[in-house]
């Protein structure tokens, strides 16, 4: 088992180093807006399948996907709901992620349905990241059942030898998951509250 190598967001080649790694099916750690992640290639069945040995995560729990701009949209969901499209107009970049219909192409590692959970990240090492590499499936850079980590020394702590790559970018801003709505039907529905409230949600809507 190799040590995971950290490399400073500020180092010149931090995104030439990720995507050789990413495009060899590798696993990288970043940090966005909420907390550190660990991502894959969103396309890449195999590669995503090793988040969730690398997190001993339980299968079943489908994975999120990052993407860097509103228009990447399109190449990980279709037909997405009037409701998601005004949230995502509002509240993107930032910690809001929207459960809506999957593209086919998906892997059915990201998830098992025919939906997905997407959000564009307000950090710019991570949207840099997913600028070079395009959609990213990502899940908190911990091991399942553990504290998402908020700085790139907790990643290591946790899942040095696990992955290749934690590209540090400081401690995270946000600290807590992001806001989790799911926008499949007549009305939001909150699974999960994060830095934004229900309320928060409701108010753009009405």
């Amino acid at each position: 088992m190799n040590p995971t190598r950290l490399l400073s967001s500020t180092h010149p080649d931090a995104i030439t180093q990720a995507l050789l790694i990413l495009r060899a099916g590798g696993l990288v750690a970043f940090p966005t807006d909420t907390v550190y992640g660990v991502g894959a290639l969103a396309f890449d069945g195999a590669a995503v399948e090793s988040i969730y040995t690398a997190k001993d995560r339980p299968v079943e729990k489908a994975i999120p996907i990052l993407i860097a701009d509103l228009a990447d949209l399109d190449q990980v969901a279709v037909e997405v709901p009037a409701m998601a499209s005004v949230l995502a107009a509002h509240f993107w970049p930032g910690p809001l992620t929207l459960v809506v219909p999957k593209k086919p192409t998906l892997p059915l590692a990201v998830s098992a349905t025919d939906t997905l959970a997407v959000r564009i990240p307000d950090h710019p090492v991570a949207r840099a990241l997913l600028r070079a590499a395009g959609p990213m499936a990502v899940t908190s850079a911990n091991i399942s059942g553990q504290a998402s980590p908020t700085d790139a020394q907790e990643v290591l702590r946790q899942l040095n030898g696990r992955i290749p790559l934690v590209i540090d970018g400081g401690p995270t801003p946000g600290g807590i998951p992001s806001t989790l709505v799911d926008c499949l039907g007549r009305e939001p529905v909150v699974l999960r509250e994060g830095p934004l409230t229900q309320a928060q949600i409701l108010s753009v809507l009405t």
